[in-house]
């Protein structure tokens, strides 16, 4: 599962859907959330940074570009963490159940989006643009998270105006940053089980590796149809949380 994990966030993101659940069922039942969450972030951080060093070697994508969306992802991360001390996370399930659904009938309904890049705006208004996008998303992902790589994804080719492929270098790069501050807060409160997190990362990498090369190999019209099946089944995961919590 960790390897189809990042196989999966290389692509375009949402890893996570497959790599969580498996942590679910298979660690003994009273396993504390935040040691799942600590070691899957472990898990995650090595095939993000394998699948960050190769876009970045073949796709070479713009670094003032990135720059501005992985600091502001961060110190959105940050800000998402401590908002999640505060605020209930089943409290947004359906906010988030409702922009995936939005975010896959744009791209849906959209068959040329992201298929060509054309870079919108210039200047400060394309780096304000790209700051707002990180911290947005990187609250988000610090806050609740599934799903952080393909929002990425569709905010940088429906407002930037980039290609899909271009769009998932620069969202991988921009994820990694934030795995890496939420990895460094589960750490610090020794909420990490290193052993499994460490062979599970192992598998994530060589995922990592073989989805960067598959999607720069298969292009746009790939990463596309991969991003709108993992929308497709992060809605589905998050319609039946909120369903099972209904009826529970």
């Amino acid at each position: 599962m960790a390897f189809a994990a990042g196989w999966v966030d290389a692509v375009v993101g949402g890893g996570g859907l497959v790599q969580l659940p498996a942590l679910l069922i298979g660690l003994p039942p009273g396993t504390e959330p935040a040691a799942v969450l600590g070691t899957n972030k472990l898990s995650s951080v090595w095939g993000t940074a394998t699948s960050s060093i190769t876009y970045a070697r073949r796709v070479r994508p713009d670094w003032r570009t990135i720059l501005p969306l992985a600091v502001s992802a961060a110190l959105g991360s940050a800000g998402g963490a401590q908002l999640a001390k505060l605020l209930p996370a089943d409290a947004f399930t359906p906010i988030v159940l409702a922009a995936l659904i939005g975010v896959g009938l744009y791209t849906w309904r959209r068959p040329q989006l992201g298929l060509v890049s054309a870079v919108r705006h210039s200047g400060g208004a394309h780096y304000g643009r790209t700051a707002l996008i990180g911290v947005v998303i990187g609250a988000y992902d610090g806050f609740l998270g599934p799903g952080t790589g393909s929002f990425f994804v569709i905010a940088l080719v429906g407002v930037l105006g980039y290609g899909f492929l271009e769009a998932s270098a620069k969202a991988k790069i921009a994820n990694l940053v934030t795995n890496l501050a939420a990895l460094g807060v589960f750490a610090v409160h020794g909420t990490v089980l290193w052993g499994l997190g460490l062979s599970m990362g192992a598998a994530n990498l060589v995922g990592g590796y073989v989805g960067a090369r598959t999607a720069i190999a298969r292009g746009n019209s790939f990463v596309r149809r991969v991003f709108l099946a993992v929308v497709a089944a992060l809605a589905l995961k998050l319609a039946y949380d909120i369903v099972r919590g209904l009826l529970a």
